[in-house]
Formats: structure tokens, C-alpha cells, sequence
């Protein structure tokens, strides 16, 4: 008798565990705006849902590309291009890996990074190397939480790019 209750224990057990991964499983794929659209959405669907964009950048193609970041500590950007009828060519989160390494030294300018990546976590001078530096929060495969630098010289011209640590996620917690 007592392996039978033992059995019916564990089998609940095991259920309620199933429920718990699948419910944190829906959960975490509402967690990310950018899932939500897809090309053909709407301008007016993304502003209703993820609000005024915080950043708008005219496109040399006559499209426009809005931002909504998580500055000053998220590691996101929800970014959608939108052509001149207001339908989303194209919605993405903004801050990858795949999306940083684009970047062309001795080709991007400021300009450019503005509009692929929106404004910058934080900048900085380095005097002795004649370089200004944009930095940006990022999550690398969605694991590892990372900065990614943009060294311009004084003309504004992208000279190279780094990607370090994010000091503020040490041992996997945010440090204040």
C-alpha cells in the first residue's frame, strides 16, 4: 500500500514539475518583444504593444528603423524597420553577436552604429589613443552577459571593436 501512495506521490510530483518547466518555458518566450512580430506587422501593433520608440533613425533606403532599449542595465533593444507604408520589414532584437560582428572598421561611422544599435550604454575618451569608445550591455547565446566596444578616431570613422566581460554581472550576479 505504502508503494502505491509513494508511487501516486511521485507521479504527481513529476506532473507538477512538467506543468512548472512548460508554464516557465511560455513564459519566457513572451519575455522577449521582438518574438512577438514578425515582417508584415504593423507600425501601429508595435507602438500599441511596446509603446512610443524611444529612438527613430531615418534609413538611406527611406525606411525608418525604431528602437526601444532597456538601457541603462538591460542587455536588450527591440529594433524594427519600418517602410513608408508603416508595415515592419524587419523586427529584431538588436544586440547580438551575429548583429555586432557586421560592424565594418574603416567603413561604419557613428552614424552608422547609431542606427544598427541605437544610443550607446555609456562612452568614454581614451586620450593616449585618440579613440572614443561606445560600449553596449549584450547577452552572448543568451548566457553570458558581455560589453561590446566601438573605438572611433577623432573623425567619427570606426577604427576597431572589442567585446570584454560585463564587470557589473560578476559571478552571474549584478553587482551595484
Amino acid at each position: 500500500m505504502q508503494r502505491i501512495i509513494l508511487k501516486r506521490a511521485l507521479s504527481w510530483r513529476t506532473a507538477s514539475v512538467g506543468v512548472s518547466v512548460a508554464a516557465m518555458l511560455t513564459l519566457g518566450a513572451c519575455a522577449n518583444p521582438w518574438q512577438e512580430f514578425q515582417a508584415g506587422a504593423s507600425e501601429s501593433a508595435l507602438v500599441a504593444k511596446l509603446g512610443p520608440p524611444k529612438e527613430v533613425y531615418e534609413l538611406p533606403n527611406g525606411d525608418r528603423r525604431l528602437m526601444w532599449p532597456t538601457r541603462p542595465l538591460g542587455e536588450t533593444t527591440t529594433a524594427a524597420e519600418i517602410n513608408p507604408a508603416g508595415v515592419a520589414v524587419n523586427v529584431e532584437q538588436a544586440l547580438t553577436a551575429n548583429n555586432f560582428a557586421q560592424a565594418q572598421p574603416q567603413v561604419w561611422t557613428q552614424h552608422d552604429v547609431l542606427i544598427h544599435f541605437g544610443k550607446p550604454e555609456e562612452t568614454a575618451y581614451f586620450p593616449l589613443m585618440k579613440r572614443q569608445v561606445w560600449s553596449y550591455r549584450y547577452t552572448e547565446n543568451n548566457i553570458w552577459y558581455m560589453l561590446y566596444h566601438f573605438y572611433f578616431d577623432n573623425n567619427g570613422l570606426l577604427q576597431t571593436t572589442q567585446k570584454s566581460d560585463d564587470p557589473l554581472h560578476e559571478d552571474g550576479r549584478m553587482r551595484r
